[in-house]
């Protein structure tokens, strides 16, 4: 297969292998829904998409599940400021986030499960680590994972057991627990639970499982014992992950990852994202004021996983021009004359002295390129660029002539793009704001038609009152060798 990820357990780039060849399983820690998701938060589930994509762009059979966290803390506290149960208070931000994770190309999931869902699960697991002795039972009738009972622990963040501290959603003695670092499997039942509807029976007491313990029972239960590859961002190394191997492990005495990948911080403008700042951004909040979905795409795609993302207003429009470049190209290529459509036709042979023809070529360079890049621990600010290296090369060819092009180099070009954007989901997700109103696209053509007619007249005056009409009514023209192109202006998919 030929793909190398930087595996955070191992700390090194490794090849990576599934444990049954030809399919993989996937587990992705995904949003706690209790309020909107914001632009820090779409960059870990865009780069969950990534992989996914990635996978089956290799051929894999892929199961690939994200949960959804709706009951801890947060929600807990939210749903009752607004005197709701969890259910009627989360079920809305789910689907707020599916609608918007649609907006931006992210292909669905197989499965996404819901805390709730898994009490029994997550009951049976804490059962067997009590059993176990690999954890204890307070007086309020809390659980407690003894971490001391599982040498190692802190692998995975590289952390010492005698400097381990409380996690952040762990209090430091609310429970009662005999070790400030061990950590909650089950908490005992409080009246704010109670009244949300967030407490559940179970033999050592009424209560609610610990947030670690959740996805450990789904990603056990929905994807196996033995995980292929964990997703998150950088903040749940530790405690999040870190305890999620503690008491998966513990529970089933195999390994419970082999491979860990975390996607690391976004900022915006420069800074940590921040309500006191001002530099909140939700998704919707974009989609609102009109920006477009591929470019929010584009800009969450723009810098490797590992390496911190920037992102800014300035950045926004720049990647609103990339993906209309990309647009824009697409269309030239659709609209050459001869020229089979997407995915039919024999890539034959090329140019009239019968030489290699070089838009095959460069369609091949660029193949080669991006599968270099994203096999290389998923590289796609350097596959984006393999594609717009070849955007280049193809319209300094097409600019020379009809003479420069074939049909069978041309189908190359088309299904190297198409191919890409398996990945990349630009033009994917960019067409979708490039839909006409088919009586607009009539008008169009209709006053080309008559432009072109004026033109040909040497009607000048009449050509430019034309465009102008075009143009006030946010339509762009470019007169080329293979005829007149339009788009809306301000277009970018």
């Amino acid at each position: 297969m030929g793909l190398h990820l930087f595996n955070t357990l191992s700390r090194s780039l490794e090849s990576f292998r599934p444990l049954e060849e030809g399919r993989v399983g996937v587990y992705a820690c995904g949003p706690t829904i209790y309020g909107p998701a914001h632009i820090g938060n779409f960059r870990a589930f865009v780069f969950y998409d990534l992989v996914h994509r990635t996978l089956e762009w290799l051929g894999l059979e892929v199961r690939f599940v994200m949960n959804f966290t709706d009951v801890d803390d947060k929600t807990i506290r939210a749903a009752a400021e607004r005197g709701l149960t969890l259910e009627p208070y989360t079920a809305p931000f789910a689907e707020a986030f599916l609608a918007e994770a649609d907006a931006l190309g992210i292909t669905r999931f197989d499965l996404y499960p819901r805390a709730t869902h898994y009490v029994e699960e997550m009951k049976a697991l804490v059962q067997r680590l009590l059993d176990r002795g690999m954890a204890y039972q307070t007086e309020d009738g809390s659980v407690f994972f003894d971490i001391s009972s599982f040498p190692d622990y802190g692998k995975l963040s590289g952390k010492d057991l005698e400097q381990v501290r409380t996690g952040e959603r762990v209090a430091d003695d609310e429970y009662g627990k005999e070790d400030t670092r061990d950590f909650a499997l089950w908490k005992g039942a409080k009246a704010g639970d109670e009244e949300v509807g967030a407490a559940w029976d179970a033999p050592w007491g009424r209560g609610r499982p610990g947030w670690h313990l959740e996805c450990s029972a789904m990603a056990l239960s929905e994807v196996g014992t033995t995980v292929d590859i964990h997703l998150g961002g950088e903040d749940l190394v530790f405690p999040h992950h870190e305890d999620e191997i503690a008491q998966s492990e513990g529970a089933t005495g195999e390994p419970f990852v082999r491979t860990w990948l975390h996607v690391k911080h976004l900022r915006v403008e420069g800074r940590k994202m921040s309500k006191s700042l001002g530099n909140f951004i939700t998704v919707r909040e974009l989609l609102d004021e009109g920006v477009s979905p591929a470019a929010i795409r584009h800009q969450l795609l723009s810098a490797h996983y590992r390496s911190e993302l920037n992102f800014t207003r300035e950045g926004l429009e720049a990647s609103d021009r990339a993906v209309n470049r990309l647009l824009d190209f697409e269309a030239r290529l659709a609209a050459l004359p001869g020229v089979p459509p997407h995915g039919g036709g024999p890539a034959g042979p090329g140019g009239p002295a019968g030489e290699e023809d070089a838009l095959q070529e460069a369609a091949e360079e660029a193949m080669a390129r991006f599968s270099a890049a994203l096999r290389d621990d998923l590289n796609v600010p350097e596959g984006m660029a393999a594609v717009f290296v070849l955007l280049n090369q193809v319209n300094v060819l097409l600019d020379r002539g009809p003479d420069e092009v074939s049909p069978a180099g041309v189908h190359a070009v088309r299904e190297a793009l198409g191919s890409m954007d398996r990945i990349l989901g630009l033009l994917e997700v960019g067409r979708r704001s490039r839909t006409v109103d088919p009586e607009l696209a009539a008008w169009v053509e209709n006053r080309l038609l008559q432009r072109s007619e004026a033109r040909a007249s040497r009607d000048w005056a009449r050509a430019d009152e034309i465009r102008e009409e075009l143009s006030g009514q946010g339509i762009a023209i470019e007169d080329t060798p293979q005829g007149t192109r339009w788009k809306r202006v301000g277009e970018t998919g």
